[in-house]
């Protein structure tokens, strides 16, 4: 394993992913490949499995520590899993056993000073996976006013003082711009109650930095198209496995599911089903899988995890 990488649910990854040997895996997101090593040893001997990510750096990696070790049974593509259906069929995974996301950041892009992801990296304020596509943060927040931003705060965010440390934004950058992550972290910790309720144990910046880099990348849109194009993909039978950290991911995973598990859309008062849709999955996690105390005090990034999974059906 990579040194300061902990995959979050490893093994209940793999248990709901539930790969066999010579099985076609899809990881929609490598990151430090720690998930991808253990789904491609228990498709051993002959499994093979596609990675992407939308982060070159998590790409290549990847590629350096573990190509060696399963060769061509490994394929990487730097590409975001909002094109997972144009890359995958490309790539010889037009169909596949399973399909694996997980939507948190990586430690390396934590730690990577270049990329303004963590509070006190002092890098500049950019948090794009794909640093060739897209508008930084730093370049987004000169061009929204206080309502705009407060209301992206609460919206990506579920911010309690977004519109206190919009209007504390507004005011900053009339001096100057606030072009580093460490920047914006002490300004929203200068301008939020240091004992507010729920903040004992993350960074006041934490929901911020959160919406900025959901707006930023365009998650939640991505989000919906990728799960959308992995269950096309997927055989009858085949698993799709997601891993999310907070509750507008986990919301859209859990409705995904449950529309696809209902497969009518029929209003209620329909007295019968006209729209033909019959279920595609069932659950395989109802309610979803969350990490013991033994495995959030080993590692603090998976208190907020939550494991869901569903499984194709032949429809």
């Amino acid at each position: 394993m990579t040194p300061g990488h902990v995959p979050v649910l490893a093994e209940e990854v793999v248990s709901m992913l539930a790969p066999a040997p010579g099985s076609l895996q899809i990881d929609a997101t490598v990151g430090g490949g720690g998930h991808t090593e253990r789904i491609l040893a228990a498709t051993d001997p002959d499994g093979r499995l596609l990675g992407l990510d939308a982060d070159g750096a998590a790409i290549a990696r990847v590629r350096a520590r573990l190509g060696p070790r399963f060769g061509d049974r490994l394929h990487l593509r730097r590409a975001n899993f909002r094109e997972l259906a144009d890359v995958a069929p490309t790539e010889g995974f037009g169909s596949v056993d399973g399909c694996f996301f997980d939507l948190g950041l990586s430690s390396f892009q934590l730690a990577d000073a270049d990329r303004g992801f963590g509070f006190r990296t002092g890098g500049p304020l950019d948090m794009r996976f794909d640093a060739s596509r897209g508008m930084p943060a730093a370049d987004l927040l000169p061009t929204l006013d206080a309502t705009e931003l407060t209301a992206l705060f609460r919206r990506f965010g579920e911010e309690p003082f977004a519109g206190r440390i919009a209007r504390a934004i507004v005011e900053a950058r009339r001096s100057a711009r606030i072009e580093t992550a460490e920047e914006l972290a002490a300004l929203v910790e200068r301008v939020t109650p240091s004992r507010a309720p729920g903040r004992r144990r993350v960074h006041p910046a934490t929901r911020v930095f959160q919406a900025l880099r959901i707006a930023v990348n365009e998650e939640l849109d991505a989000l919906e198209e990728g799960l959308a194009a992995a269950l096309d993909l997927l055989r009858p039978g085949g698993r799709l496995v997601v891993l999310s950290y907070h509750s507008l991911e986990d919301r859209i995973v859990k409705r995904f599911f449950q529309a696809e598990r209902r497969g009518c859309v029929c209003p209620p008062e329909a007295p019968i089903c006209v729209c033909g849709r019959s279920p595609r999955v069932r659950l395989v996690t109802p309610k979803g899988l969350v990490p013991g105390d033994a495995e959030i005090a080993r590692n603090p990034r998976a208190r907020s995890a939550r494991l869901r999974a569903a499984e194709r059906l032949a429809a």
